[in-house]
């Protein structure tokens, strides 16, 4: 026994060897991500916002915020386009579903349940409350 214990805990050692080995490969790759993750961003940013140049004089300054200002209508004329195109078609598409439905003459029903009822409470339900009929 002492031959198969020596061998189990060299199993035991190598599987931990092993396992720390994979933990330190799994925490670099985790770093090389969100240093890739930090660079893409930084790349997005560099692209898409240009850096701000602030001049010197409040002139100018007042200038660059109307030019701000107007960037900015433009893009809310865009989304606000792009929004009223979206309810119209989505308007339309009820339309049309509607007339699909109307010319085939059907509508969509819900599945019924079967309901147990007895003769009696039928009876009742069709004629009323105020009729007594028993069978």
């Amino acid at each position: 026994m002492g031959d198969e214990e020596k061998r189990n805990r060299a199993i035991t050692a190598r599987r931990q060897h092993l396992k720390s080995v994979m933990l330190q490969i799994a925490a670099t790759e985790l770093e090389k991500e969100e240093s890739r993750r930090e660079s893409e961003k930084e790349n997005y940013l560099s692209e898409h916002c240009p850096p701000l140049h602030i001049p010197g004089s409040m002139s100018e300054v007042q200038e660059l915020c109307k030019q701000l200002h107007a960037k900015i209508d433009v893009a809310e004329e865009e989304k606000y386009d792009m929004e009223v195109k979206v309810q119209k078609s989505s308007k339309e598409l009820e339309d049309m579903n509607q007339k699909l439905f109307d010319l085939r003459g059907k509508f969509k029903r819900p599945p019924l349940r079967r309901v147990r009822m007895s003769a009696d409470a039928m009876l009742k339900a069709l004629l009323g409350s105020k009729h007594k009929v028993c069978m």
